[in-house]
This record gives structure tokens, C-alpha cells and sequence, in this order.
């Protein structure tokens, strides 16, 4: 997972490489973000979860790479702090 700084302190542009191992295509699923809220002293004072899409399909033994601007509220992020991306995660149905 690489971040950059988005134009808006409560938004970041976050790179994950997605990879297959399993023996057949991914056709369909969800990236959950974890998004933490840090102050200007680096306490963290919340973490808010996020959803979008995977890039599905996803061959078998191939990888993906997408960057997904993950965003909170910008009431959340009041000047001074700044959102850092820490817990990416993907599921896709069974």
C-alpha cells in the first residue's frame, strides 16, 4: 500500500496492489479502508471504516494495482490534523 496527499486534508490517494493466488478469477468484492484521524501531536483519535470496490475480475495467479481516494468527513479533520490510511482489506463473496 503506498498513500499520497490528496487536495483536501481529510482525503488521500491510497495504491494497493491486489493479487490472486487462488486457481480461478475474482469476479466480484469489496476493499475496506480504515482511515484514522491523527491530531496535530499524532494522537489518534479515531478510526472511520470505508468501502469501494474491487478491481475485479482479477485473473487467476495475476495482480492489480488501483489507487482509490479515500475521503471522511472534512468536519472530522479539523485544520491541524490529517487522515492517514493504516488497514486495507478486500473480501469477496464465497
Amino acid at each position: 500500500m503506498r498513500r499520497t496527499p490528496a487536495d483536501e486534508r481529510w482525503c488521500e490517494n491510497v495504491t494497493v496492489e491486489f493479487r490472486n493466488a487462488g486457481g480461478s478469477a475474482v469476479r466480484s468484492g469489496t476493499v475496506l479502508f480504515g482511515t484514522h484521524i491523527i491530531g496535530a501531536l499524532g494522537v489518534d483519535w479515531a478510526t472511520i471504516d470505508s468501502t469501494q470496490p474491487l478491481p475485479a475480475p482479477i485473473a487467476a495467479g495475476t495482480a492489480r494495482t488501483t489507487t482509490y481516494r479515500v475521503c471522511v468527513d472534512a468536519w472530522r479533520v479539523p485544520l491541524g490534523m490529517r487522515v492517514e490510511t493504516q488497514d486495507v482489506r478486500a473480501e469477496h463473496p464465497s
